[in-house]
């Protein structure tokens, strides 16, 4: 069983592969003021939650929205059992449960594009919140999650030429992948396997084989159906991916971000930027150094300023309540409490 990930925040000396150092300098310049926009975000959160454990407003009702909340009110160390956020926290584990069909799927709502978008992030959020939870619950996603995980394994092995071969797509029995879908299928396989899940090594290779077949070696950067297309708000996703699946170091992950380093600028104001931004954020932070002081300056420089006097912020593609969620999960990067998103701290040490 997971154990829940405490740590403090002042804990930031950690070793890159090119021996620079993140320091607690960059965050301690802005943590009096993020910490309390932070708190304002999940303040947001929480009261715009309906009683199901849904959302209103833009693909609410679907399972991927509530589950990134939920991710949001982990991010800053809150829990389900205990602390203001317990109640909706359990509320969004229910909803999620309660939304799971006979094949496994986390279904029903709005979803957009497909369905796999919300069960890919909402087995990812019940990894992630397993073994934080009071024992009836525990039982539940015990129960629920096996089967979410069997269904994103299934949707991999649907026979798919070599070009999309390792990805997913909008639903189970697609036979195309994308990278924005893969890459949540991927988090949740790899967050279920540091818990102790039954993943197989081969899904978690032939995923990074397929993330490598939409990455330019050349240039640096990740795209959505091949390596050109949606580049600057998905190359952070293929920087976060290979991290976690032990790229770390890696010609192709420092490429990528160097090449976050050069274009993340052109994110303000883009199309999906607040996805692109999440990412992005994660993604510096495992290589720290001068990527993450350099990405973390301008990130609470921009949206900071950003955030409505309620608390959210707002995206165009998603609404409020994505956009508020997306934005907490990137600001609280330095907090460290989200299990998939640790970095190893032994990386590269003589």
């Amino acid at each position: 069983m997971k154990k829940i990930f405490s740590l403090i925040l002042g804990a930031f000396l950690v070793v890159i592969a090119s021996g620079q150092e993140v320091t607690p300098t960059v965050f301690a310049n802005w943590k009096d003021k993020v910490d309390p926009s932070v708190d304002r975000g999940l303040n947001y959160l929480a009261r715009s939650l309906l009683n199901d454990g849904s959302y209103p407003g833009s693909y609410g009702n679907s399972c991927g929205i509530p589950a990134l909340a939920g991710m949001a009110f982990l991010s800053r160390g809150h829990l389900p059992t205990e602390g203001p956020y317990a109640d909706p926290l359990n509320k969004i584990i229910d909803f999620l449960i309660g939304r799971q069909n006979r094949e496994g799927l986390y279904t029903g709502g709005q979803y957009g594009s497909g369905p796999m978008y919300g069960h890919n992030i909402a087995t990812l959020f019940l990894s992630e919140v397993s073994g934080m939870v009071d024992p009836d619950r525990q039982k539940k996603i015990n129960g629920s999650l096996p089967r979410a995980l069997a269904l994103i394994l299934r949707a991999q092995a649907v026979q798919k030429s070599s070009r999309h071969k390792g990805g997913w797509r909008y639903h189970p029995n697609s036979r195309d992948s994308d990278t924005s879908c893969s890459g949540w299928a991927l988090m949740a396989l790899r967050s279920a396997k540091l818990n102790g899940a039954d993943v197989p090594d081969k899904a978690i290779a032939d995923a990074v084989a397929y993330l490598y077949g939409n990455f330019s070696e050349k240039n640096g950067h990740f795209g959505y159906s091949s390596p050109h297309n949606s580049k600057n708000s998905l190359t952070g996703m293929g920087l976060l991916c290979l991290e976690l699946c032990g790229e770390h170091g890696k010609p192709s992950t420092i490429k990528a971000a160097d090449y976050i380093l050069e274009s993340f600028r052109a994110l303000e104001g883009a199309q999906f930027e607040f996805y692109g931004n999440y990412y992005n954020a994660q993604a510096m932070f495992q290589l720290g150094g001068k990527y993450w002081e350099t990405y973390a300056d301008w990130m609470y420089e921009t949206y900071l300023k950003k955030q409505k006097d309620d608390g959210s912020w707002y995206s165009r593609e998603a609404g409020q309540v994505y956009g508020t969620a997306m934005m907490t999960l990137a600001f609280t990067v330095p907090y460290r409490q989200l299990p998939i998103y640790q970095r190893d701290e032994t990386v590269d040490e003589e």
